[in-house]
Order: structure tokens, then C-alpha cells, then sequence
């Protein structure tokens, strides 16, 4: 009788091109959320989002509880 034995070797790596997206959500996040003080509304409304600041009062808390300073 005889036995015949199967190998199987699986490869799990994560994609290059994962990892560079997943990098860049990462890093447009923390822009938003740690250091925007109006930029990325003003290639909308202009001068005026630096004064309305809409994304800093949305993103305010997680901002202080990230450990950023906004004031």
C-alpha cells in the first residue's frame, strides 16, 4: 500500500499597493483631523473657509482627544 503525502505552502503577504492606499487614507485622516484649519474647503468657498472653519469644529473633540491643540 502506498501513501502519497501533499504539501501545501500558501503565501499570505499583503499587496504593495494596499499598503501605499491604506498610507495615504492614513495621512489625508490625519490631516483632517490633526492640522486642517480651513484648507481643504477653501479650494471650494475660498478666503471664507478660513473663518468658518468647518472641519475643525466637526473634527473639535477627536482633535483634544488625539492630543492635538486647536486653541
Amino acid at each position: 500500500m502506498s501513501q502519497s503525502r501533499q504539501i501545501n505552502a500558501s503565501k499570505n503577504s499583503v499587496p504593495v499597493i494596499a499598503i501605499v492606499v491604506l498610507s495615504i487614507v492614513f495621512a489625508a485622516g490625519l490631516f483632517v483631523v490633526g492640522f486642517d484649519q480651513g484648507h481643504i474647503f477653501s479650494l471650494v468657498y475660498g478666503e471664507e473657509a478660513f473663518q468658518d472653519l468647518y472641519i475643525h469644529e466637526l473634527t473639535h473633540d477627536m482633535r483634544h482627544a488625539a492630543g492635538f491643540p486647536c486653541h
